[in-house]
């Protein structure tokens, strides 16, 4: 199955380097492409791409805004947002997972981890690598606008629901899940499955920021 991609970023040469990446792979391909975040929303509700490479900082509408327009639409339900930034602790990146973005990674990344990280986020996965993303999440659930709206949440799951959360926050994958918590994988997805559906969470890294917002989990 083919993973389809849009890119968007105000760089024309930025822009045509991931095309030819992306496109070199024989399971990716690029659907489209957008200089601004405006005209990004246009074109992703048209083709309706597996992920989206977005830029941060763009004139007419940011990537930030244009996130989230993106995952709060019902027409995008299933496309998933992978921000690109030049700044490893860049302020906007809160503001993005926030937003409904799936991860982020640097401009500077090598080219063979920027396409394992779109399959990664096409299946539904956190993007934890690199390691700078887990902090970030506990960076941006430990701040004080959101620290205290969230007590009741966690209610509708199960205390094995719970333990599996907290294994997804850690970053464990479901064949570790499984491992940990003497369970199958297939009983460890259908857990994740459940989880997702009763939080209303878009993906696994969705579940990570629930998990610190709560208080479920603490940042180290």
């Amino acid at each position: 199955m083919t993973i389809s991609v849009v890119v968007v970023d105000d760089q024309a040469l930025v822009r045509a380097s991931f095309r030819v990446l992306v496109n070199s792979a024989p399971d990716l391909e690029v659907l489209g492409e957008a200089a601004d975040g405006l005209k990004a929303v246009e074109v992703i509700a048209a083709t309706r791409p597996d992920v989206v490479l977005m830029d941060v900082r763009m004139p007419v509408m940011d990537g930030l805004e244009a996130t989230r327009q993106i995952t709060s639409s019902p027409r995008c339900e299933s496309v998933r947002v992978l921000m690109l930034t030049t700044f490893d602790l860049d302020e906007y990146v809160f503001d993005a997972l926030r937003n409904g973005a799936s991860g982020f990674l640097l401009k500077d990344t090598p080219p063979e981890e920027l396409l394992a990280a779109i399959r990664v986020v096409a299946e539904g996965g956190a993007l934890l690598a690199p390691s700078v993303t887990r902090r970030l999440i506990a960076e941006f659930a430990s701040r004080p606008q959101v620290a205290t709206d969230f007590g009741d949440r966690l209610a509708v799951l199960t205390d094995r629901e719970r333990e599996v959360l907290v294994a997804v926050a850690q970053g464990s994958s479901n064949a570790e899940l499984a491992t940990d918590l003497h369970m199958s994988v297939a009983t460890a997805k259908t857990h994740v499955s459940r989880i997702l559906a009763k939080l209303g969470a878009r993906d696994r890294t969705q579940l990570v920021v629930v998990a610190y917002q709560t208080g479920l989990v603490r940042a180290r």
